[in-house]
């Protein structure tokens, strides 16, 4: 088991249910260190005064918000740990809620709840019950200084406890909305809607996807680590393309079927489904059949409607 960045309890009414919080993710992120060239030497920084251009020493530094340009207020240790959240050990419940009425824009970092054995009774109590209800816990929990706001949830048969964000933390969706409106054709719509559907997978498996990127990276290092030279080949850029709406729509669905076909986990369920009947691999083709003669369709339509213009230019 990882090891527990906090121990308490889960509060809610007059229960108690001893926890540990262990960690439920870890980065796989390749980092590097930063190094002279030539020499091979480590880089190291130094904290310098503005003014002097000296370095200063940790004694010498006090913590400074910055309140307009070049101005700031000077709040000192003593005064940020009187106003600092009395460290509890206690996770606070304060309602429990559908798991559908939030927003996964609120979820900030995922952790384990790990039961303490002596109480795995009340753990295994309130995993079953909250399961059954399809409730989540929200609460409060002061970790590393600092009060947090948390979601406490079941998850294949333990706990998983979420720090969230406060609402003001939220940028609000308008500020990134268009001011500008656009009609939609219901060709466009239709076309939309066919694609995410010849896209759509009945379950989300994510150990299809990997970090191709850090899998590639590891392997050039691993080779210039066994003294193999490498040549980097400049990285060539594809031509920009332009594409009306409806070209793009019918390109992209021709694409997704075409790469459908060929990913791994279609192979795997044709090889296990070798003993499907032919009515059911009928009806299996006819939705293809008929995407097949949707976009037959739309592609004459997009002709006939190129077509008037054409006669238009000619005779102008």
């Amino acid at each position: 088991m990882p090891s527990s960045i906090w121990t308490g309890a889960i509060s809610f009414g007059l229960v108690q249910v001893p926890v540990k919080i262990v960690t439920a993710t870890k980065s796989r992120d390749v980092s590097f260190n930063q190094l002279e060239e030539g020499s091979g030497a480590r880089i190291r920084y130094k904290k310098v005064s503005d003014a002097t251009g000296e370095e200063v020493t940790p004694d010498q530094i006090v913590k400074g918000y910055e309140i307009s340009r070049g101005r700031y207020v000077v709040v000192e240790a003593d005064e940020i740990a009187a106003l600092q959240p009395k460290a509890a050990h206690t996770i606070d419940i304060e309602e429990f809620v559908d798991l559908d009425d939030i927003d996964p824009i609120f979820f900030e970092q995922p952790y384990y709840l790990a039961p303490d054995p002596k109480g795995i009774k009340p753990y295994e109590l309130l995993v079953e019950a909250m399961t059954e209800l399809g409730k989540v816990a929200i609460g409060r929990i002061v970790m590393r200084s600092k009060e947090r706001l948390v979601a406490i949830r079941p998850l294949d048969g333990v706990l998983c406890i979420e720090t969230m964000r406060y609402a003001d933390e939220i940028v609000p969706v308008d500020a990134i909305r268009p001011e500008e409106t656009v009609e939609l054709t219901e060709r466009e719509r239709a076309m939309a809607k066919q694609l995410i559907e010849s896209l759509a997978s009945e379950t989300f498996e994510p150990e299809k996807y990997r970090d191709e990127y850090r899998e590639e990276l590891l392997e050039l290092i691993n080779r210039k680590a066994a003294g193999e030279e490498i040549v980097a080949q400049p990285a060539a850029e594809a031509p920009a393309k332009v594409l009306d709406l409806v070209s793009a729509l019918e390109a992209s669905l021709a694409k997704a079927g075409t790469a459908k076909e060929r990913h791994p986990s279609v192979a795997g369920r044709r090889a296990d489904s070798d003993d499907v009947d032919e009515d059911e691999d009928e009806e299996q083709d006819a939705p293809r059949a008929g995407r097949a003669k949707a976009s037959k369709t739309a592609k004459k339509a997009s002709k006939s409607t190129k077509a008037p213009a054409k006669k238009a230019r000619k005779t102008a």
